[in-house]
């Protein structure tokens, strides 16, 4: 039966790395791998982090499993940063899970609706790929529009044209923040717009939640996310601690579920739990027990808050740079100066892509997509050439 089985084709980032790491040139560029690196090239391990694991080397007692809903003390912890200050369970409203990873939180989230009764999820493209994937994959129907105008901004007139073709009890996938590809975020007026049309037109949102703190800092970065729940009765959240965390390999994340009421979230919660109980039957522990352990000790927080503001301020000093760049060759890079996050896309052919990958060493995605964190202050301008050049510097 297995020779039924057809050969996929390879992911494309994964065969870009295996193309990067065999380049012998001295001054090639990795923007494609979706991690945060410092001016030196490196991805450290946060300190808060450091911390937390050598307490929990200290005290940890036991590796008996935690059940499909994992670390609640970790789950709970995160909620007050995610939903704010004060009541962040919306008297009782809002509880969550544990999940793999960003990843398992948007699969979680996704599976739940279904099983909910949703049938349709719209989605704006382009989007982070795997979205997609894990829509056909629960053989939901995925209805797209645009995202991002060609100018740099977000594309308003699409997304209420698809909120306007809507039907009650679809539900609507958005990024909460630092969007992925694109780095272009709704403005707060065009979050609160957004959050009036999905009350009306009666949608689920589902809110993924993948760069908190990674845009303009973590209040700020929950604007969009605490005006839609203001607003609508149910929602989905999808929560990701692999960036703000710097935890990639150990796959920390979160689903939370909003109810109209109190008493239906434990109904939804189990749901969950069963969902997960028969996907992944629990998730990895070590990773959450230490973020868990960064939120209860205000030393560690005030450490954490910190090291994540060197992430944005490294971000955004770069993202100031190719601003200032302005045109190279044909295309305008000041826009990337108000986008948000570790992304942003680069309008360049794929002969283009191609063409700064053999002639100048510089390795991106071929949707243009680039990680801005593996720009440097000592190789932005070779790759500001490298673009001139391969756009036709006229």
């Amino acid at each position: 039966m297995l020779t039924n089985l057809q050969q996929q084709p390879a992911d494309a980032l994964l065969a870009l790395i295996k193309l990067h790491n065999a380049d012998p040139r001295q001054g090639k560029i990795d923007l494609g791998v979706g991690v945060y690196r410092t001016d030196a090239g490196a991805t450290p391990v946060f300190a808060c982090i450091k911390a937390a694991e050598q307490k929990l080397l200290e005290t940890q007692d036991s590796k008996a499993y935690l059940g499909p809903e994992g670390d609640m003390g970790f789950v709970h912890a995160l909620m007050p940063y995610v939903f704010g200050e004060g009541d962040p369970t919306k008297g009782g409203r809002i509880d969550g899970m544990q999940t793999p990873g960003g990843t398992g939180a948007v699969r979680l989230a996704l599976a739940l609706a279904k099983r909910a009764g949703v049938e349709k999820i719209w989605m704006g493209t382009p989007s982070w790929p795997n979205h997609a994937q894990i829509v056909a994959d629960l053989g939901l129907e995925l209805k797209g529009f645009v995202h991002a105008t060609k100018g740099g901004r977000a594309d308003m007139d699409s997304l209420r044209f698809a909120i306007g073709q809507a039907g009650a009890g679809d539900a609507i996938l958005l990024h909460g923040c630092c969007h992925n590809p694109s780095g272009i975020d709704y403005t707060h007026a065009e979050w609160d717009e957004i959050a009036a049309l999905l009350k009306a037109r009666r949608l689920l949102p589902i809110i993924d939640l993948a760069y908190q703190g990674l845009g303009h800092g973590m209040e700020e970065d929950a604007y969009g996310l605490r005006r839609v729940l203001a607003e609508v009765p149910e929602a989905l959240i999808a929560y990701s601690c692999d960036k703000n965390f710097g935890l990639y390999r150990d796959r920390v994340g979160a689903v939370y579920v909003m109810m109209a009421s109190a008493d239906q979230v434990g109904a939804a919660l189990s749901n969950g739990h069963a969902l997960a109980r028969a996907a992944w039957s629990m998730p990895p522990d070590h990773g959450a027990a230490a973020v868990r352990l960064v939120l209860e000790d205000k030393a560690l927080v005030k450490l954490w808050l910190g090291e994540l503001g060197d992430m944005r301020a490294r971000m955004l000093q770069v993202r100031a740079k190719l601003a200032e760049a302005g045109v190279a060759g044909t295309i305008d890079l000041s826009p990337l100066g108000k986008q948000n996050g570790l992304f942003s896309i680069i309008p360049l052919t794929s002969e283009q892509i191609l063409s700064m990958r053999e002639k100048h060493g510089v390795y991106m995605a071929g949707s243009g997509r680039i990680n801005v964190a593996g720009l440097t202050m000592g190789n932005i301008d070779q790759f500001i050439a490298a673009v001139a050049d391969v756009s036709g510097a006229g």
